[in-house]
């Protein structure tokens, strides 16, 4: 089968529909290719953007891929989970032979069993073959980074801007360098192969979202995008939910840190590698929100530092449980080498908890004066400032303080939401 794309920037066209740059209510549609809605920046951008647009007045709909995300109510929601292949319930099952019968099924499925990851691509085909069925008059449609060649088709129907959280070539450069084996670093190059065609999407964009002046600097260097085309939109925090709590207090050498990602990018080896080397000053109890895989390089270290003792994974919990870890925790750990944002920094410092992060990416950008900085991939500089910090409790109460104050000035979703909804009545009027 024959596949022929153009990505050649189409002359504006509507279809028949003539979009009102001056409608004070837009007709949004949220495209977003996995959603989960506890972990990591696409899920929780999809759900609170969907409830900030939602909350202004403007009509919206959500499609989303899996795991499914958790979208306030009254707001359609249209599920397009195809295989699911990643589905931690049921990793890597074989389809049958019924399913395989739909060519993007076949297509998805010869995609991860030959180590690729086809899910930006067949979640394209499929929201663009539901937007025809819908024949809705959206006035915007709005991608969460799945940047495929679905989504631009999409692109030549309606305004189209796309929200672009971090450079995955970030990702890929560092796991390919931390690839222990030749075979290894195939491996990687091979798993984000989907970036040729994110990056051959995105330059045809007139206007691209994105959530920190690092993250648009690097994108626009690797992908090739004059950076005057981005739209600088931090992300919020939702404050009802990441908020001090008077009736859990917090516990002496106890350490928070997010595991969203069982990656090199997120920089969990540092911090593991920081808590051993303080084994011999203090006992500390290092709380990973998330879970490694089974016989995964972070388990395997664990084991090697002989840290289990002190380690706990809480694998999934919920909302009520995650904040509660928060506030029992004398300090909030970032370890990452590259954030494009840094949600997990903003959240804990909603808590009032103060926070060590690294300056990888966008960090210093979300945690300002607010927290400790240290050099990314530095297991010294982390064991050192979790070391003075855990001393100086008077310390430990100004920065909690100052993050809370920071996130409650600069980070909110309602301010997200409103910016937002301006870029798509740019990208409307100049679409006309």
């Amino acid at each position: 089968m024959a596949l022929t794309i153009n990505l050649k920037v189409v002359p504006a066209r509507y279809e028949g529909v003539v979009p009102q740059t001056r409608k004070d209510r837009l007709d949004i549609c949220l495209l977003s290719y996995r959603s989960n809605p506890h972990c990591g920046g696409q899920g929780v951008y999809l759900k609170n953007l969907a409830g900030g647009l939602s909350d202004m007045g403007h009509p919206v709909t959500v499609i989303s891929g899996p795991p499914g995300p958790e979208i306030p109510s009254g707001i359609p929601t249209h599920s397009l989970f195809g295989l699911d292949l990643y589905n931690p319930d049921d990793p890597f099952r074989t389809p049958t032979l019924r399913e395989l019968t739909d060519p993007v099924n076949l297509m998805e499925w010869f995609g991860v069993i030959t180590g690729g990851f086809p899910e930006p691509f067949t979640f394209g085909i499929r929201a663009r073959r539901l937007l025809a069925r819908l024949s809705h008059p959206f006035d915007i449609i709005h991608d969460n980074q799945g940047l495929s060649y679905g989504i631009h088709a999409i692109g030549k129907r309606w305004p189209l801007v796309a929200t672009i959280h971090h450079p995955i070539t970030m990702d890929r450069d560092i796991a390919v360098r931390n690839g222990a084996s030749f075979i290894q670093k195939v491996q990687q190059l091979r798993w984000h192969s989907f970036l040729g065609m994110q990056k051959r999407v995105a330059r045809s964009l007139t206007r691209i979202i994105t959530v920190s002046l690092s993250a648009r600097d690097d994108i626009a260097a690797q992908f090739g995008i004059d950076p005057e085309r981005f739209a600088v939109i931090p992300n919020g925090v939702d404050t009802s939910l990441f908020r001090p709590l008077s009736d859990v207090h917090r516990q002496k050498n106890r350490v928070i840190t997010i595991n969203s990602a069982d990656v090199p990018l997120k920089g969990l080896g540092y911090l593991l590698q920081a808590v051993a080397a303080l084994t011999h000053r203090r006992k500390i109890r290092l709380i990973i929100i998330g879970a490694p895989k089974k016989n995964s390089t972070i388990t395997r270290l664990v084991r090697r530092l002989g840290i289990g003792d002190q380690v706990r994974f809480t694998g999934r919990i919920d909302n009520t449980a995650f904040i509660r870890e928060y506030n029992r925790a004398s300090v909030a750990v970032v370890p990452s080498v590259y954030e494009g944002f840094g949600l997990p920094a903003a959240e804990a410092m909603a808590c009032a908890v103060p926070v060590i992060s690294t300056t990888g990416g966008a960090l210093p950008e979300v945690v300002g004066s607010a927290g400790i900085l240290v050099p990314p991939a530095d297991a010294g500089a982390l064991a050192r400032a979790l070391d003075d910090l855990l001393d100086d409790g008077n310390r430990m109460d100004d920065l909690g303080q100052a993050g809370y104050q920071r996130v409650r000035c600069h980070f909110s979703w309602e301010q997200v939401a409103r910016q937002t909804a301006a870029v798509y009545k740019e990208v409307i009027r100049d679409y006309c």
